[in-house]
């Protein structure tokens, strides 16, 4: 009778372990969805942003995509272009209208690439390489060549751009619409 007893508790304390690293091991999955969905929400985030700039700058679309408070500057062979931080999602759609309105961009392609994303819970930061592909009004082909140093915020679930900084590094005519050229 006493053998039985001593077999059931060596039973039950093992049941309790395998349900303790049961628990342990969903927790540990849990976490890890959480953070690809995270990767992958601030990946979407992004395209986001080179989709609202390539539709013509739409300063509406682009500038929802920022926290309230969030930045946008850039900085580098900027040329004439402004590099003042532009501070809030008003400033962030003047800024994006301006260039449209300039109109000296016929259309463009944002090509981002080599994401570096750290998430520390609802924070994050992100390191991307960019190309962006323009054509003047004047029919010349531009390229402008960068990085991006953006740092991200985690609202009601959803994934914002608290601060973006565009670092260009090269920008000019990559090719004429002369062939002679």
């Amino acid at each position: 009778m006493n053998s039985r007893i001593n077999l059931e508790k060596k039973l039950r304390r093992q049941e309790l372990k395998v349900a303790r690293t049961a628990g342990l091991i969903n927790q540990d999955l849990r976490s890890k969805i959480e953070k690809i969905e995270d990767l992958e929400a601030i990946r979407r985030l992004k395209a986001a942003y080179c989709d609202a700039c390539d539709d013509d700058h739409n300063g509406d679309s682009v500038s929802a995509l920022f926290t309230k408070g969030g930045t946008w500057q850039q900085s580098g062979q900027t040329g004439q272009a402004d590099s003042r931080v532009h501070v809030g999602r008003k400033e962030i759609a003047d800024f994006m209208y301006g260039l449209r309105n300039a109109g000296f961009i016929v259309r463009s392609s944002h090509i981002v690439t080599n994401p570096i994303i750290q998430i520390s819970g609802a924070s994050a930061s992100g390191k991307w390489k960019f190309l962006m592909l323009y054509t003047h009004v004047d029919g010349t082909f531009h390229r402008i060549i960068g990085r991006y140093e953006d740092t991200y915020a985690k609202i009601k679930g959803e994934w914002y751009f608290e601060s973006l900084l565009a670092i260009v590094e090269e920008n000019g005519i990559y090719l004429t619409a002369s062939p002679n050229d």
